[in-house]
């Protein structure tokens, strides 16, 4: 399964993701970055992605938990249960402080849970360390035959 070093950004909230794409610019971050609405649509383009041949598929996605339509919670579990999309890199961008959905995350297979940070400074530095990490450290899996 081949990735286009690619960002998809799951988040419903207009100004979340004018401040993400901000935090990643002023980061540094030049990977191109995708966004999606709501969880319907993030496993509308997934799932295109993946009946591709070869499949092009983000190198991480950074899924918000509160959606309309299908929620984080049930787009991870629908990722974790298919062969093409089980070893994509997830990491839970969220306000959320429930430790609830900090559970369900990872017993669901989130690779990563970070709080959205409150002042922007902080959250410069939150994607800037989120896009090292996940576009230059991450070893991905090898290709499945």
């Amino acid at each position: 399964m081949s990735t286009d070093a690619c960002i998809l950004l799951v988040e419903d909230n207009p100004d979340d993701v004018i401040l993400t794409l901000r935090a990643f610019k002023k980061a540094h971050v030049a990977n191109p970055i995708h966004v999606v609405s709501d969880g319907e649509e993030a496993l509308a383009h997934l799932f295109a992605e993946a009946s591709k041949d070869p499949p092009r598929l983000p190198a991480v996605i950074l899924l918000d938990l509160n959606l309309p339509k299908v929620d984080g919670l049930t787009v991870l579990r629908r990722l974790r249960a298919d062969e093409r999309t089980r070893r994509l890199p997830v990491v839970v961008l969220t306000s959320s402080r429930e430790e609830r959905d900090i559970i369900g995350s990872y017993d669901l297979g989130a690779n990563s849970f970070v709080r959205k940070p409150v002042d922007f400074d902080q959250f410069v530095d939150a994607a800037r360390q989120l896009g090292l990490y996940w576009l230059v450290l991450n070893e991905p899996p090898p290709e499945v035959p």
